[in-house]
């Protein structure tokens, strides 16, 4: 399945406890195996929900931040547009009632970051704000695993003219990595984890660090044998590489 599949732009994210502990089974199976329409299916049921608790709009903004960006990939630009003013009025809604202000901040960035995949004329204006908001993510809260992914995220898509970095934007994965790593818990059943696994192994292809992208692929199918993208696409294009 390809790359774009995944692609939860800039995506990619995770996470404090709140998030980590979502462990949505339709939602993690749906991600390891590319099935977005069980993923639709599982997050509008939840949004169907009339009277949903801070944490279960929390999740629910997860599963919205995931959808959207393979929406974007797919350039399904009506459908994403449609999510994304759904997400930010969740957001809104917290906002509002101050929860999980550095999880919010993290989601801020991200959704700049989506504005301007849906209108890449916006970058010059908007991009500024998004990384502004990905710091305060992490000010507000430095063991904030998606403030760290959206850091790493904006580093990786910005230009190099205008001061992007591969290499840096690793250095931001991998910190979210260690962040989620602590605790098992907030690895179990959880499709950030494995979306920044397969994060990390695609910037290590993107450096030509294949060993240590080997490295990851193996680890990462220790987790979950299962995991169509990385088993079937950027392990394959690992050994490949390595081999010439």
């Amino acid at each position: 399945m390809e790359r774009t599949k995944y692609l939860l732009v800039v995506l990619f994210a995770l996470f404090n406890c709140a998030l980590y502990g979502q462990n949505n089974q339709s939602v993690y199976k749906a991600y390891t195996n590319g099935n977005m329409n069980k993923w639709k299916y599982s997050m509008d049921s939840i949004d169907a929900i009339k009277l949903k608790t801070n944490k279960e709009v929390l999740d629910l903004i997860n599963y919205q931040y995931g959808y959207i960006a393979w929406c974007i990939s797919k350039k399904h630009s009506v459908e994403a547009e449609r999510y994304l003013k759904k997400a930010i009025e969740n957001q809104k809604q917290l906002e509002q009632k101050k929860h999980s202000v550095s999880m919010l901040y993290a989601y801020k960035a991200a959704f700049v970051g989506y504005e301007i995949g849906l209108s890449p004329y916006k970058a010059p204006f908007l991009g500024p704000r998004s990384l502004e908001y990905a710091k305060r993510s992490v000010s507000l809260d430095s063991l904030n695993a998606l403030g760290y992914m959206q850091l790493g995220n904006i580093a990786y898509y910005t230009p190099k003219i205008f001061g992007g970095s591969k290499t840096k934007a690793l250095e931001h994965y991998l910190e979210a990595l260690k962040i989620m790593e602590k605790n098992n818990e907030f690895k179990a059943s959880n499709w950030n984890y494995l979306n920044l696994l397969a994060t990390v192994i695609k910037a290590y292809i993107d450096l030509n660090q294949y060993e240590t992208a080997k490295e990851y692929c193996i680890k990462t199918l220790a987790v979950e044998p299962k995991f169509d993208w990385v088993k079937n696409n950027l392990y394959p294009e690992v050994l490949k590489n390595l081999k010439q």
